[in-house]
C-alpha cells in the first residue's frame, strides 16, 4: 500500500467513525422520542447528530477536492462547479 492509499484509508476510517457516531446518536434520539423524553435532551441529541453528519460531509467533500487537485485527469475527478455544488449542498 502506498502513502496515498494509507492516507485515503485513514480518511475513510475517520468518515466511517463520524457516521457510526451519528448513527449511535440518532438511535438515542429515536429511543428518547419513543420514551417521551425531555424536549431539551432530544433537541440537544438531534443537534449532535446533525453536527456529526455535517462534519462527515465536509470531510468527504474536502477529500474529493484534494483528490481532484492531485489527480485532475482521474476518472472520478469532479469539476470546480461540481465541487462547489457538493459543498453548498452541505451548507
Amino acid at each position: 500500500m502506498t502513502t496515498t492509499d494509507d492516507a485515503r484509508a485513514a480518511e475513510q476510517k475517520k468518515i466511517l467513525n463520524r457516521l457510526r457516531r451519528a448513527q449511535g446518536q440518532l438511535t438515542a434520539v429515536i429511543a428518547a422520542v419513543e420514551a417521551g423524553g425531555n424536549c431539551r435532551d432530544v433537541v440537544t441529541q438531534l443537534a449532535a447528530v446533525s453536527s456529526a453528519l455535517d462534519k462527515a460531509g465536509f470531510v468527504i467533500v474536502s477529500t474529493a477536492m484534494r483528490d481532484c487537485i492531485a489527480n485532475p485527469d482521474s476518472e472520478n475527478s469532479l469539476t470546480v462547479p461540481e465541487l462547489e455544488k457538493l459543498f453548498l449542498t452541505l451548507a
